[in-house]
């Protein structure tokens, strides 16, 4: 036989055996995924309904049942499913009062803080199992002063208030909620020299922004009485193990030294609603604040104070060592069953928590659902697949954050990805934030999921035509619990959702079933789209062979950012030239990966079958994944040591922005304000920190040592 005829014999016999003998390919896997014949709206509603019939905040029995339910879900969809638990520090309301003199000659005025339960609730008969409004972690104790609106209460509106000639000092502060996290609007008021500190839903944000707006039942907008209740904690995870799991018996710290760092307020603080906030705005007098700082159009003109009206605010909060579960699901990987693709979604609602975060919830059940459909047709994953419904992440992403520092160096040496979904579906319109590595991975998977309300385009088509800003967010922030992921241990993330952030209801009673049905997803089209590009995405990291990461979106991005930087003080001595070349080596060792991916595939034919590259393919995929935690320095920022990463992490004004090179950002911001010989040589040296930080990447990138 010539060597021409037994390779002809062979090639025939190949094809004979694949395409009788071998599996169906991975992409028919993950088009099936994505199909019709798979999703299940009735099932979506149903978890939706069943996870929000009643409120459950972190640490209740009724959160632990909710636990139940999906830990059952989760088993009976053939994942290898436990629960892991803590034993945490939680707060809850124990007594609260507000009252207003609004002027010395008239009586007081005492609010009742209440949120009003609406004709028709279906939600009355368990409406009393809803906390009363408060701030989780708040100090308790009292403060009476003249009243002072602070806006939104940013470092720069009390920069404002200080060219007006306003003193804040022994005031309690009014801001509305919004633009910050509202842990740092307390903070930002202590340190402003405010006693107290009141935040309410101002209907210009969240009411619908006129007196004759229609809100919830009959429309989607808050209610007057409506309140956003939530956590002023500044830190991540349990405030009495910082840093390590908070598992039984585990060493603690007192709250009191919790206190001296100042990772809770160190004045009270109470959420309050539009319709009391507003009333307190009319007795605020002097000076009549900036036009961005007003209103609805026929609001009470909003004016700056100090006084005459004159507050009481008193708030007694209890301190608990309550016991949280974390659900964690399982579907192990048969090539490479030690590297991890991870999905999470917390479970636990202020209150009812419909969007906030149970449409999460009930998309990640619809997932694993899916996955189970696919393994009963015969796909089994490369790599493990791991779903997590978090609890406690209310009151400071604490069940991820527990998770993660136990499980630490395991998921620093072998977690592929997290993938986080939190609020799936508030309104329509996708959005998503990663790090940039995942940019073209969300973009692909966009293309091949159907538009919820649009049959005719993709995902992908309707988000591209919906903004002139970048498409795809950062993950600076610690809104969600991708944070102890990226921003401790150096996980490459993404968070995705339908709607905007800030949806009007938010952390309020009224973000229950019946506002999902009638305004946040009516057909539940919107939470099966959630699940299917979550799904996809989490299935392309999990079965192909290469790692659908793209270190060149990394590079363009950390450019740009460092070019803007450089121009804001062009006028000082500091030099960026080591970040840049550290750039240029970034962007080099990402092409010259991508290379190496190329001559492996292309030298890779039918003899495949039997001698296949897994060395190669392993070791370029270890380089892609751990490139990440290259971006991550062991001692942290600087005071806030817990954040270990150097290109994505929060501003020490506000946890929920996102910032790149964090490290030199607050540098500049307290150089600034010094202007001190010593402090812009911080700034230098942070510029060093994070070029260090970027050539460690490239090198892991190059994998090849120096």
């Amino acid at each position: 036989m010539s060597k021409t005829t037994a390779a002809a014999f062979v090639a025939v016999a190949t094809s004979f055996f694949i395409l009788h003998f071998s599996p169906p390919p991975k992409s028919y896997y993950h088009s099936l995924f994505i199909s019709d014949s798979l999703a299940d709206n009735a099932s979506v509603s149903h978890h939706l309904y069943t996870l929000t019939r009643r409120p459950h905040v972190a640490g209740s029995q009724a959160n632990a049942e909710a636990a139940s339910y999906v830990l059952s879900t989760l088993s009976a969809c053939n994942l290898k499913a436990h629960i892991v638990s803590y034993e945490v520090l939680l707060t809850y309301p124990d007594s609260r009062s507000l009252t207003l003199t609004p002027f010395p000659s008239e009586p007081p005025i005492t609010f009742d803080l209440k949120q009003e339960i609406y004709k028709g609730d279906p939600y009355a008969d368990v409406a009393h199992e809803v906390l009363p409004t408060f701030h989780a972690y708040a100090k308790s104790g009292s403060a009476t002063g003249p009243v002072v609106y602070v806006n939104y209460g940013r470092a720069e509106d009390y920069e404002t208030l200080k060219e007006m000639g306003v003193n804040v000092t022994g005031t309690v502060v009014l801001a509305r909620y919004g633009k910050i996290y509202r842990g740092d609007i307390v903070l930002n008021a202590f340190e402003a020299g405010a006693i107290g500190a009141l935040v309410f839903t101002d209907r210009k944000d969240y009411g619908g922004g006129a007196s004759d707006a229609k809100w919830f039942p009959d429309d989607k907008w808050m209610p007057p009485t409506g309140v956003q209740v939530g956590a002023v904690y500044n830190e991540c995870g349990d405030p009495t193990t910082p840093g390590w799991a908070s598992t039984e018996g585990c060493e603690r710290v007192s709250i009191e030294e919790v206190e001296r760092n100042g990772d809770v307020p160190s004045i009270p603080s109470l959420p309050i609603s539009g319709s009391d906030g507003e009333t307190i705005l009319r007795s605020i007098g002097e000076q009549v604040a900036k036009d961005d700082w007003q209103g609805s159009k026929d609001a009470p003109t909003y004016k700056v104070g100090p006084g005459p009206g004159v507050v009481n605010l008193e708030y007694n909060g209890k301190q608990v060592i309550a016991t949280i579960q974390n659900v964690i699901g399982v579907i192990e990987g048969v090539e490479e069953p030690d590297r991890f693709v991870i999905l999470g979604n917390h479970r636990d609602a202020w209150t009812f928590g419909a969007v906030d975060p149970n449409s999460g919830t009930a998309a990640l059940l619809e997932v694993a659902q899916r996955l189970w459909k696919l393994q009963k047709e015969g796909w089994k994953p490369r790599r493990t697949i791991i779903l997590c419904n978090w609890d406690a992440e209310e009151y400071g992403l604490i069940g991820s954050t527990e998770w993660v520092e136990e499980n630490r160096e395991l998921l620093a040496s072998r977690a592929v990805a997290y993938l986080n979904v939190d609020s799936a579906v508030s309104g329509p319109g996708f959005h998503a934030s990663a790090t940039p590595q995942l940019d073209d991975l969300l973009k692909q998977a966009a293309q091949q999921v159907q538009d919820p309300d649009n049959s005719s385009q993709t995902i992908y088509e309707q988000w591209a035509g919906s903004t002139d800003s970048s498409l795809i967010g950062r993950l600076g922030g610690v809104g969600s619990d991708h944070a102890a992921f990226l921003q401790h241990v150096g996980v490459p993330a993404a968070d995705m959702r339908f709607g905007k952030a800030g949806f009007p209801v938010y952390h309020s009673m009224y973000d229950d079933y019946t506002w999902m049905q009638k305004f946040g997803d009516p057909m539940f089209k919107r939470n099966i789209a959630a699940a299917s590009i979550w799904g996809l995405v989490a299935l392309r990291l999990a079965d192909e062979e290469f790692l659908p990461f793209n270190y060149h979106s990394y590079a363009f991005e950390i450019q740009k950012r460092a070019e803007d930087l450089e121009n804001e003080i062009s006028d000082k001595d500091i030099t960026f030239s080591p970040l840049f070349k550290s750039i240029e080596e970034l962007a080099k060792a990402a092409s010259k990966i991508d290379n190496q991916k190329r001559e492996i595939k292309e030298a890779k034919g039918w003899t495949s079958m039997w001698r296949n590259d897994r060395d190669k393919v392993r070791e370029l995929n270890d380089r892609l994944m751990m490139a990440e935690r290259a971006f991550t320095d062991r001692d942290g920022l600087l005071r806030m040591p817990w954040y270990k990463h150097l290109i994505y992490a929060p501003s020490r004004q506000n946890d929920y922005g996102s910032t790149s090179f964090p490290g030199i950002d607050d540098a500049i911001e307290n150089a600034k304000n010094l202007n001190t010989a010593e402090s812009w040589n911080l700034v230098q040296h942070e510029v060093w920190r994070v070029s260090r930080a970027v050539r460690h990447a490239s090198l892991v990138l190059n994998g090849k040592l120096t």
